[in-house]
């Protein structure tokens, strides 16, 4: 069987503008993803150039590369971390995506947008990217601080909502009626269902693991985290679910032990490169003149994302009883969206629920508030990095929860 060149053509189109898109976003200290989507702008078929031919194909390959980070942020999500923070991120965390989607909700309706874009588009801003702002953490030293700690612990609250928004988002393709009513039963039964695939996950990942573990073969092992990772997304697939929450459980199932971490080491630069592919497809959908065809979407969008996030999450700390300081740190840090926005757009754009006004808008939006964040951190961090430094010698301790009324 002769391979399709056309296909091995556009693959290198892929890669080459992956690699140049992630050197400027380097060069310019950029987030990569910034970068990968930009190449893939550069080969889409609606702006000049070279450009690939076969969309269909890398949709598939970017369906592999959501399936594979949504197992590294299982594998990386720390339990003892959500701890120590556990008040602001559970309850934090949960009130800032509701207000989230309840702004959202107010914008559609001044707006005259119809309820389903709201909640879409509520759903999208309510989450921020966890790969940029672990970059940004690690870039000036604060994973170890106490806004560090807090906008961690509400990112991987925010990770798991999305793979209950993810569910639940199809839901409203069906008839309004008892449609609420739907969305409870469906996440009743997700609970339900999850109990068993999350025990299962839990006992037997872990020992498929250990056992091919102790064969001292990296190869073996990267073929069997691949195989754990895949098998455990079509199993949630075939239940109803999403392939991400699939691979959510099945990354989760090992983030406990430490001893299998070398699993998911082994698995990071295959991620790595189906995750640039996936931000590059991403890239190759955005459509230039559906964004000027649509400026009073984007710019709703980007003042939801930039002020009504900075003052959703700026009341939450301050709420929860922390300092200025601490709440302009943590809300500045919050106000973008990325790469989960993108998963939970693409899911209700396969729903019907959204047209491609609405999904290339929210790249577009993506790709501007992760600029307008890295500005932004860099200027406010600079202006209040001595009062966060003296908090952080005089109360290594978070602050205890508001007192319930």
């Amino acid at each position: 069987m002769e391979a399709d060149p056309i296909l091995f053509r556009d693959l290198t189109y892929v890669f080459v503008a992956a690699i140049a898109g992630g050197l400027l976003a380097w060069r310019l200290k950029l987030p990569l993803i910034l970068g990968f989507v930009l190449g893939g702008i550069l080969i889409s078929p609606f702006t000049p150039g070279i450009k690939i031919s076969d969309h269909h194909a890398f949709e598939v390959f970017a369906e592999v590369g959501v399936v594979l980070l949504m197992f590294s942020i299982g594998v990386e999500f720390s339990i003892p971390d959500l701890m120590r923070v556990k008040w602001i991120a559970l309850g934090g965390g949960t009130l800032g995506i509701l207000l989230s989607l309840a702004i959202a909700l107010g914008a559609s309706w001044l707006a005259g947008w119809t309820m389903i874009q709201g909640l879409v588009m509520g759903a999208t801003i309510s989450v921020a990217s966890t790969m940029v702002l672990a970059r940004l953490l690690a870039d000036r030293d604060a994973m170890g601080t106490n806004y560090g700690r807090v906008m961690i612990g509400i990112t991987l609250v925010e990770d798991v909502a999305v793979v209950f928004m993810t569910i639940v988002i199809p839901i409203f393709s069906g008839p309004a009626e008892g449609r609420l009513k739907t969305a409870a039963w469906t996440l009743g039964k997700a609970t339900l269902l999850l109990i068993p695939l999350a025990f299962l996950a839990m006992t037997v990942v872990p020992r498929v693991l250990r056992r091919v573990s102790r064969t001292k073969d990296p190869e073996l092992l990267l073929l069997v985290a691949i195989a754990i990772c895949l098998v455990s997304a079509s199993v949630a697939q075939a239940c109803g679910f999403s392939v991400a929450l699939g691979a959510f459980l099945a990354g989760l199932a090992i983030s406990g032990a430490d001893d299998l971490h070398h699993a998911h080491t082994t698995l990071i630069p295959l991620r790595d490169a189906f995750v640039a592919l996936f931000f590059v497809s991403l890239g190759t959908l955005v459509v230039p003149q559906v964004i000027v065809d649509h400026l009073p979407l984007l710019g709703v969008m980007l003042a939801l994302i930039i002020f009504g996030k900075f003052a959703i999450w700026f009341g939450v700390m301050k709420l929860f009883r922390y300092s200025t300081w601490t709440s302009i740190a943590v809300a500045v840090g919050l106000t973008q969206i990325g790469e989960l926005s993108f998963i939970l757009v693409q899911v209700a754009r396969k729903a019907n629920l959204v047209g491609d006004e609405v999904f290339t808008t929210t790249l577009a939006a993506s790709l501007l508030s992760i600029f307008i964040n890295v500005l932004l951190v860099r200027v406010v961090f600079k202006w209040i990095q001595p009062k966060l430094d003296a908090e952080h010698a005089a109360t290594p301790v978070a602050p205890k929860p508001a007192p319930a009324h």
